[in-house]
């Protein structure tokens, strides 16, 4: 056969083939779960969404830096700006100014959070308006290796949503309404287990294999409530909360060192399903008293779930972490969020500084630390009460 002949033979197949994928894809099943991609979460409320929200599939962090000379009117229109941007994202409306105002049309449970570093809440109300805690996390020189560029920033906004796509749209979006204002100072994308492979609620696991978060407070209960939110004493910040991100990177050639039993040990959690080694499930509380048969206690002096624990129902974190895997190496994007950071999250970071068998496979390259403010309603920009 003439080269001619053979090519136009096999893009007739090759089209035949194609048209029909198309034309059965287009006759999907009666019972075919429905496409998320049209599902919205409510951007006005008491609360930011994005914090008790289920955690979508995918996440971008962006921390900005505020340029020299902008003030608070200019801080003002730039949260105006990032603000009705997100409300209409979130609803599945493209924004004023998008140039890709189809790519809008797929919200995908997208929310977008914001945060205010020391340097924004100083730039808007004062130095004296700037909480104690709002600043760096103390040093823990014994585990941190901190690398300049995963550190700080004025402000963060955090992007989530079960589709990357919109993810990313998102992203350009916030990254160029704060352009004439702010520099991007550092990006943090992540993944969890992608929308509807596992039922809602499922605990995601981190790339040691671990169930990762297994010890949270449920969104919607008291428990979280009193663990989360924020009612003072700053007026700006009722309704909000504080938030630790903590960039850890995971040593995985060393981790496929260990042996299953030593990896189970370290965290104090079956990797099968979360339970701990004590016995129960995954949701069971575990029992740092139990000894095995030789007299030795089942949950090791150095275990995670040991070192994370303490018997002050008052100190616990709700973590809300996302992996990481690409050029700048594997790990977790840890995020914590608490209504009282010294008191709930400082306790447990120096036990975990001091002895945790985790330690000798993570190693914290980047840490932030911000206020989100409140929740607002229509009409109103994000942080609108810190402006008086």
């Amino acid at each position: 056969m003439k080269r001619r002949a053979l090519f136009g033979g096999a893009a007739a197949v090759g089209a035949a083939a194609v048209g029909g994928a198309v034309l059965g894809s287009a006759a999907a099943p009666a019972d075919a779960p429905r496409p998320h991609g049209t599902d919205t979460v409510p951007f006005h409320g008491r609360h930011q969404a994005g914090i008790a929200t289920d955690a979508q599939a995918h996440q971008s962090l962006l921390a900005f830096d505020l340029v020299r000379g902008v003030d608070a009117e200019a801080v003002g229109r730039l949260l105006t700006l990032l603000t009705d941007d997100a409300e209409r994202l979130t609803a599945g409306r493209a924004p004023l100014a998008d140039i890709e105002p189809e790519m809008a049309a797929v919200p995908a449970r997208l929310t977008v959070t914001f945060g205010f570093g020391p340097r924004l809440v100083r730039i808007v109300a004062g130095p004296t308006a700037v909480p104690a805690w709002l600043r760096p996390l103390p040093p823990y020189p014994t585990i941190d290796r901190l690398e300049e560029r995963w550190n700080g920033g004025d402000l963060l906004v955090q992007v989530a949503a079960e589709d990357p796509t919109t993810v990313a749209h998102a992203v350009r979006m916030m990254v160029r309404d704060a352009r004439a204002f702010a520099t991007l100072r550092w990006r943090q994308d992540g993944f969890r287990h992608a929308a509807g492979t596992h039922r809602p609620g499922t605990t995601m696991r981190n790339l040691f294999g671990q169930i990762d978060g297994s010890a949270n407070a449920v969104p919607g209960t008291e428990e979280f409530d009193r663990v989360v939110w924020r009612d003072g004493p700053e007026e700006w910040l009722v309704g909000g909360t504080t938030m630790v991100v903590r960039r850890i990177a995971m040593d995985l050639d060393t981790w496929d060192e260990v042996g299953r039993t030593a990896r189970e040990f370290s965290v104090g959690r079956r990797l099968s399903d979360g339970a701990p080694l004590t016995g129960g499930t995954e949701t069971d509380d575990v029992d740092l008293d139990a000894v095995d048969e030789r007299g030795f206690t089942v949950i090791g002096p150095a275990a995670h779930v040991r070192r994370a624990r303490t018997d002050d129902p008052t100190q616990r974190i709700f973590r809300r972490a996302y992996n990481y895997d690409g050029v700048d190496g594997t790990g977790l994007v840890f995020t914590a969020f608490q209504a009282d950071l010294e008191h709930q999250y400082l306790p447990m970071q120096a036990r975990l500084a001091e002895l945790d068998a985790l330690n000798a496979w993570t190693t914290p390259i980047g840490s932030a630390v911000f206020a989100i403010p409140g929740g607002i309603a229509p009409g109103e920009h994000v942080g609108q009460a810190l402006f008086g």
